[in-house]
């Protein structure tokens, strides 16, 4: 068994330990694809659920093909959505952890459709923790968002100050924690919220109206199209690698503190990145193996409806209830992912 090498040793050694039955739910999404690929090799059991709204199969093809021999015979796939009770009860028996990924993203695509955002992020997450309840599984996992600290302007955020909501969105996903902790209290299901930031890495979709920057960037960059910025460019991120959250996942679904449950932690490297900071850093990255992107240059335009103006979080009680340990800064983070932006985005530049 090869347990992923990025995870610290304690939570190597739990997954070693025994194996366990997990969901991922958005199991062909971007974070969805990487925990169903990190607990694959490290010879766990896993269910993935996935309705394809937003996730895609290339992704689940990217991971099988990458596994040794016969770890995908430990993964099942169910194609369906978490709107159907029916479908959560089934992929939920039998099952120990959730780890719940599925959900519509992005803030503009929620200000744009609001109802569709309100029923899957909403409806559909009610309805996996009612499965969950009802399979008495041992820990329900769930992406929460940083989008949650609305119009708060402190900095660091810290997980118990709150502003207002800036979107439907960020609606949903408080509302998520409200449910949770109601179903912590009232039926003793032991749930953990992941407050995401700006999580990135391979796999991330560039393509259409709702993609995030970093593969969109990537993308411009590496087929000389312009990079498009809004705002100032001085508006800033706490850009988190998608192994930092993989690992904040599986500490939280096996953790056996019983104070490091039924919270929700930020998830993020503790690094205020600016827009501006963002595109020298990827233009540099690639810069390394393509001289001629040294010219690259961003254009500017409106400010984004709903966005926050700068994010920054505290990761102390990640680190002192969980164990959290992020590898990867911005900087690493891009190094690493580059290669399959570059593979993704532009492969003759890479032959």
């Amino acid at each position: 068994m090869t347990v992923p090498s990025t995870l610290p040793a304690p939570l190597q050694a739990a997954l070693s330990d025994r194996p366990r039955r997990w969901l991922v739910t958005g199991a062909a999404g971007f974070i969805g694809s990487h925990l169903v690929e990190a607990l694959l090799h490290a010879g766990q059991t896993v269910t993935g659920l996935d309705n394809f709204s937003t996730g895609h199969r290339r992704n689940l093809d990217e991971v099988i093909a990458g596994l040794p021999d016969g770890a995908a015979a430990r993964f099942t796939f169910v194609e369906g959505d978490i709107r159907d009770p029916a479908t959560c009860a089934r992929v939920c028996a039998g099952t120990d952890i959730v780890l719940h990924q599925a959900a519509l993203g992005s803030v503009p695509r929620s200000i744009a459709d609001p109802v569709t955002s309100h029923d899957s992020n909403v409806n559909g997450f009610l309805n996996m923790l009612v499965a969950a309840r009802d399979a008495k599984v041992s820990r329900f996992v769930y992406a929460a968002s940083s989008s949650t600290y609305g119009d708060s302007p402190s900095l660091p955020k810290v997980e118990d100050v709150i502003g207002k909501p800036l979107s439907p969105y960020a609606v949903t996903k408080y509302v998520n924690e409200l449910y949770a902790d109601v179903f912590g209290r009232c039926y003793g299901l032991p749930c953990v919220g992941l407050r995401y930031f700006n999580v990135f890495g391979a796999r991330q979709d560039p393509e259409g109206a709702y993609a995030a920057v970093i593969p969109r960037w990537a993308r411009a960059l590496l087929l000389g199209d312009t990079v498009q910025i809004n705002g100032d460019g001085e508006t800033s991120r706490d850009f988190c690698y998608v192994d930092n959250a993989v690992q904040a996942n599986l500490l939280a679904g096996l953790t056996d503190s019983a104070d490091a449950v039924n919270t929700v932690y930020n998830v993020a490297a503790h690094r205020q990145t600016s827009l501006n900071q963002l595109f020298a850093a990827m233009r540099d990255e690639l810069v390394k193996r393509f001289p001629d992107i040294a010219g690259a240059q961003a254009q500017y335009r409106e400010f984004r409806a709903g966005d926050v103006r700068h994010s920054l979080a505290d990761i102390s009680r990640a680190q002192t209830r969980l164990g959290y340990a992020p590898t990867h800064d911005v900087s690493r983070g891009l190094a690493e992912a580059m290669n399959w932006y570059v593979a993704r985005f532009a492969p003759a530049r890479a032959a």
